[in-house]
């Protein structure tokens, strides 16, 4: 009975074998794989062709324009125009300029009448013609915070604290210019006035002769002429003075030049503007004495003194001056001061004589280079 039923168990376990057998197979680690139709290639896109590039804008070149300056053969006439010229401003304006020398403001603005100069530097004494409308002013230059007198040993003066002995004494000066102006604050200083001394008029050229003669014992004179004076003339004195003077110096034109040529008339301004932004600078002073003195034949180491003369404006001072009304403030004091010395009937509005207008406009463009 046992053997059966080992038997029969044995039976069992071989029928459940097979039917495991029969089973489906267990799944691989590895799937399988199946084919699966791959997308067509797309076709190549026609090639684009390629862009036209814009031809950049020609912009037509500036008209060359030809001006004739006049300029006085000292530091302050010469220190910005010569440095534009040398610098190229002029030529990247379409500007030929040709510079002449002159003795004085009034001989450049005479000279500007009879058509043969269209622009011209001028000293502070000169602005009284400019308010007195025979010219314009459109753009400031520097400004001189002091006058000074030359004096001789006969004229009996050793410092500024004796001036008043020039009662009496024979004084040359240059009508018109800041050689009168000088002379007259000199004068007023000393409690004196024209009626009180022997006055000669005179050109500069014709100070340093009368001075080296000792036809005079004193005069009023600028560099260049003031420093060949104290040269040749043996004890000669020159006294500086501080006043309450504004000894401004500008360049000008004719009313009717500005009216018929506005834009060489700001392209001029532009370069020059330029011009004094590199020329003010102390570190350049002695590039621009160079130029000074090859122009005007003159040694470069006498050249240096005249550095001092003056404050020297820079296109970003006129920039500043003019939105914060510096420049009117000192043009209206100057103006007060030709009103007292009589040499000005009555108050002129600035704008008649001052192309502020110029100023902004050159300004605008100068601004725009630089950024």
């Amino acid at each position: 009975m046992k053997k059966v039923l080992s038997l029969l168990l044995v039976l069992t376990m071989l029928m459940g074998l097979v039917a495991c057998g029969a089973s489906e197979p267990a799944a691989t680690s590895e799937p399988e794989t199946t084919e699966t139709a791959s997308a067509p290639e797309e076709a190549p896109a026609e090639a684009e062709a390629p862009a036209e590039e814009e031809a950049p804008l020609e912009v037509p070149p500036l008209e060359t324009i030809q001006l004739n300056v006049a300029y006085m053969p000292n530091y302050a006439s010469v220190w910005s125009v010569l440095t534009a010229l040398d610098q190229g401003y002029f030529e990247e304006e379409g500007l030929e300029v040709t510079l002449w020398e002159f003795a004085d403001g009034p001989s450049e603005i005479a000279a500007m009448e009879g058509g043969s100069i269209d622009l011209a530097y001028i000293g502070h004494g000169a602005h009284r013609l400019c308010i007195n409308g025979q010219a314009q002013i459109f753009l400031p230059s520097s400004v001189h915070s002091t006058d000074k007198i030359i004096v001789l040993p006969s004229a009996g003066v050793t410092s500024v604290d004796d001036i008043a002995n020039l009662k009496g004494k024979k004084v040359a000066y240059n009508g018109g210019s800041s050689s009168e102006t000088a002379l007259n604050s000199a004068l007023a200083a000393a409690g004196l006035t024209m009626e009180d001394i022997e006055a000669y008029e005179m050109d500069a050229t014709n100070m340093v002769a009368a001075m080296t003669s000792g036809s005079v014992d004193a005069c009023t004179a600028w560099n260049p002429y003031s420093v060949e004076i104290l040269k040749n003339c043996e004890g000669a004195l020159e006294l500086e003075f501080a006043t309450n003077s504004v000894n401004m110096s500008s360049w000008i034109c004719l009313p009717s030049f500005a009216e018929e040529n506005h834009d060489a008339l700001v392209r001029f301004t532009r370069a020059l503007l330029k011009g004094m932004e590199f020329a003010s600078q102390e570190d350049n002073w002695p590039y621009v004495v160079e130029l000074y003195a090859k122009q005007c034949g003159k040694d470069p180491v006498a050249c240096e003194v005249e550095t001092g003369d003056a404050n020297w404006f820079s296109s970003s001072y006129v920039g500043v001056s003019l939105t914060d009304g510096t420049f009117e403030d000192l043009y209206t004091r100057q103006q007060q001061m030709f009103i007292e010395s009589g040499d000005v009937e009555a108050e002129v509005p600035l704008t008649d004589y001052i192309l502020f207008d110029v100023m902004q406009e050159a300004l605008g463009a100068v601004a725009c280079a630089h950024d």
